[in-house]
């Protein structure tokens, strides 16, 4: 396996005194330890001076962190908990992500729901019946999770218990974002699961998509049936309903609904071209996987052969797959079923003789 290198790994390499000339030529740079090293290289040789202010760039990091064991128990303090400043600022977030799926024709009506999870016990969710394009801060409301709304004037979504079905099933699910894109849900209705190695990007971001049965929305059962591919998934398509997403916040979950969205345009549309999908194999899929990885991502599929990697063939209208050392199965269920056409030409004409007798009766 290619060692991934990201930023911090650079950063430690320099301050260990080893040249930047010590990375393998077969390692994986992830971007971040790309701009490190842009960085490095760019920068003159010189002592530095005492009175530097250079400030260190950063990622901005928006994901909630709370104190276990520390949920506010009483009516009170849950009260002064929900309508805290740190509150505020994720309630508008959440707005702003409900305005950018109302915008990205993602939801109609009052479909969609957001969740951010607060604590140990406590999620702020989107309420029912509610335009996501026009919801306001105090239109948010406050959860258990088991489903019991603890804070907020309106009345909470139905569906948050999927939400919360996801968020149990894996810790690093903070927050979860559900919508009906139109190419993403054509993809449930069909009940398809978008093909792999395509586009680099989806995979490190999103990694494999799911698909989930179908339950009804709001059920249990609807619940149980996301939250169990949760912890291998972080975009899972609902079959005949729709899409949800999670993330380390609200806008990590955002993100990977419109990845999602904009994957199975993308796919949709360059399956009507007429030349298959191609795709650049497991032996490349495996490269990305190992940049997930070393993103903090969840991604099942280490340790697969190369061809189990980038098996689309239950994908229609097919995809082809151009890299030898990515599918060489010895089943190898990739490749497009042959049809026997010798017998063909004589079929044509026994038709066209029996049309020509019809005609002549």
């Amino acid at each position: 396996m290619k060692k991934v290198y990201t930023a911090k790994d650079i950063q430690a390499l320099v301050a260990s005194g080893q040249p930047l000339s010590s990375i393998p030529d077969s390692a994986v740079l992830t971007p971040s330890a790309k701009d490190a090293i842009r960085d490095l290289k760019s920068k003159p040789a010189q002592a530095k001076s005492s009175n530097s202010s250079r400030v260190e760039p950063i990622v901005p990091d928006y994901e909630f962190k709370w104190k276990k064991g520390a949920d506010p128990k009483t009516p009170e303090a849950i009260e002064a908990f929900f309508n805290s400043p740190e509150l505020r600022v994720l309630k508008e977030r959440i707005c702003d992500m409900g305005r950018r799926i109302w915008e990205k024709n993602y939801c109609d009506g009052n479909g969609g729901n957001i969740t951010i999870r607060v604590g140990d016990n406590l999620v702020l969710c989107t309420p029912t019946l509610i335009s996501k394009g026009f919801i306001a801060v105090d239109d948010i409301c406050m959860v258990d999770l088991d489903g019991n709304q603890v804070a907020g004037s309106r009345k909470r979504t139905s569906e948050v218990n999927t939400h919360l079905a996801i968020m149990k099933a894996t810790p690093d699910a903070k927050s979860c974002v559900h919508a009906h894109p139109i190419h993403a849900t054509a993809f449930a209705i069909a009940g398809v699961k978008p093909p792999t190695c395509l586009i680099p990007e989806p995979e490190v971001f999103l990694g494999e998509i799911a698909l989930a049965h179908y339950e009804t929305p709001g059920t249990p059962e609807n619940a149980k049936a996301v939250g169990a591919l949760a912890p291998d998934h972080q975009s899972i398509i609902m079959q005949n309903h729709g899409v949800i997403c999670w993330g380390k916040d609200v806008e990590d979950a955002y993100w990977k609904m419109e990845n999602t969205e904009a994957y199975c345009n993308t796919v949709y549309i360059a399956s009507q071209l007429g030349h298959g999908l191609n795709t650049y194999g497991g032996n490349k899929l495996q490269e990305l996987i190992a940049i997930r990885r070393s993103l903090g991502m969840p991604d099942k599929r280490e340790g697969l052969k190369e061809c189990e990697l980038c098996d689309n063939s239950e994908f229609s209208p097919g995809v082809v797959c151009v890299s030898s050392s990515g599918c060489d199965c010895e089943d190898n269920n990739n490749s497009s079923p042959s049809v026997d056409t010798s017998d063909a030409e004589a079929i044509v004409q026994k038709v066209t003789d029996l049309i020509m007798r019809q005609l002549s009766a």
